[in-house]
């Protein structure tokens, strides 16, 4: 998939580029969808609960309904049939609509030269093509695979994003070591499923939103660095002049950034072979 870029006829249009989304089916092509397949999303604009901001840079935004993605796969040895590719505003990738043979109607996330018309299946007996989805146990080493478990039946969590895999390097006994996306090889229950390929939409990484808006509509603030702030208000504020804010660098709450570790989870330390660094 190739991406769209503008004449630079205004300042916002030099740098900005599109997605040309000509692997998508077009939307007057589409079949018609389940309302069950659709949710709606309420704004929390960064609030919690007591209507205090916990995550900042949040607000705005274009409205949007939420699609239910089938992470799970559960419908074991049913085929069914890709019926549409389609965008899907609350995520990166691309999705599938899947028509099976029983009737039933669901999405799921699109890997990489999935085509409509294509069979997909779960279950232990599929074939490694993409799409599929299969038991670590059943999946050759040297793979790549996403939408994997980490828990078995949970449902997929890793890879998932737009471009992302992982891939299956080794089996021992229960356990499948699988390295991330990041690049951490980690242990995984070979109970656990994953679906095979790349995820869709390889061109995200080139995006270029090219103006402020684009990131308003996306829901994105403007944020504020920490120098330019007062020292009340920041612990980079203050200074003279462009002040650097001297020492590490950290967050409006004192922690440190950019390189300071702060996994701390005992519970899970023995399932990472290897870090990604």
């Amino acid at each position: 998939m190739a991406m769209k870029s503008f004449k630079p006829i205004t300042p916002s249009l030099r740098y900005k580029n599109v997605a040309d989304f000509s692997c998508l089916t077009p939307k007057k092509d589409q079949p018609k969808k389940p309302r069950s397949l659709f949710v709606a999303l309420k704004k929390s604009g960064g609030r919690n609960q007591f209507g205090k901001m916990t995550v900042r840079h949040i607000g705005g935004g274009h409205k949007r309904m939420f699609r239910v993605i089938d992470f799970h796969r559960s419908k074991i040895d049913i085929p069914g049939k890709v019926a549409s590719l389609e965008y899907d505003p609350n995520r990166t990738a691309y999705i599938a609509l899947i028509h099976y043979i029983d009737g039933e109607k669901r999405y799921i996330i699109a890997p990489l030269d999935l085509r409509v018309g294509d069979s997909v299946v779960a279950g232990p007996a599929s074939d490694i093509k993409p799409g599929n989805h299969l038991p670590l146990s059943s999946i050759p080493v040297g793979t790549l695979i996403h939408n994997v478990e980490m828990v078995p039946g949970r449902g997929g969590q890793l890879a998932r994003s737009a471009g992302g895999s992982a891939q299956l390097m080794a089996k021992d006994k229960e356990y499948c070591q699988i390295k991330m996306p990041s690049g951490e090889i980690r242990r995984i229950h070979s109970a656990c499923s994953a679906s095979i390929g790349q995820v869709s939409n390889t061109d995200h990484e080139n995006l270029s939103l090219g103006k402020a808006g684009r990131n308003r509509w996306l829901g994105v603030r403007p944020t504020n660095r920490g120098v330019s702030m007062n020292p009340i208000d920041h612990p980079h504020g203050g200074g003279e002049g462009k002040s650097s804010g001297g020492g590490h660098p950290r967050t409006p709450w004192g922690v440190p950034t950019k390189g300071y570790k702060t996994r701390n989870n005992k519970r899970t330390d023995a399932f990472i072979v290897k870090r990604r660094r």
